[in-house]
């Protein structure tokens, strides 16, 4: 029996990215011979529209947001801290519904991001929120930048 990923959904080629855009990767879609590929993004399942205004942190990161931190605004000056938290506890549902120990998420999101997030427009260290809650309760997070094809990921 295949296992469940976790996967971001722009990282599929569904345009849900803040600019009604995707990520589409074709080395993350080639886990679908392996897995069962399960799409999700956070930042529509906390309650945030297609397109919508990118956000970035303004302090800390994704590990300050699920301690209830407000610390994310979008371009308009909106604080979505709640709207972030809100997605990365439904992912978490998700993962525990469908028995997920693993994910693959997209690398500088505010959501998703594993090494790097955006502080206002300056790329930094830090996690996203959903990443911060992935790892908080046991599931294994990796980048799409850590994902190559077999021959790549053998050599």
């Amino acid at each position: 029996m295949r296992k469940n990923l976790l996967v971001s959904a722009c990282l599929l080629g569904i345009n849900c990215r803040f600019d009604g855009k995707n990520e589409k990767n074709q080395n993350v879609i080639r886990l679908a011979k392996e897995y069962n590929l399960i799409p999700v993004c956070p930042e529509q399942l906390g309650g945030l529209p297609t397109p919508r205004a990118p956000s970035w942190f303004i302090i800390g990161d994704g590990i300050n947001t699920i301690k209830g931190l407000t610390n994310l605004r979008n371009e308009d000056g909106k604080d979505v801290s709640k709207n972030f938290r809100d997605g990365a506890k439904e992912t978490l549902k998700i993962c525990k519904l469908l028995n997920i120990k693993n994910a693959i998420l997209k690398e500088n999101s505010p959501s998703c991001g594993i090494n790097k997030i955006y502080l206002k427009d300056k790329l930094v260290d830090g996690k996203g929120v959903t990443t911060a809650i992935l790892l908080k309760n046991g599931i294994n997070v990796m980048s799409e930048n850590e994902i190559g094809s077999k021959n790549e990921r053998n050599s």
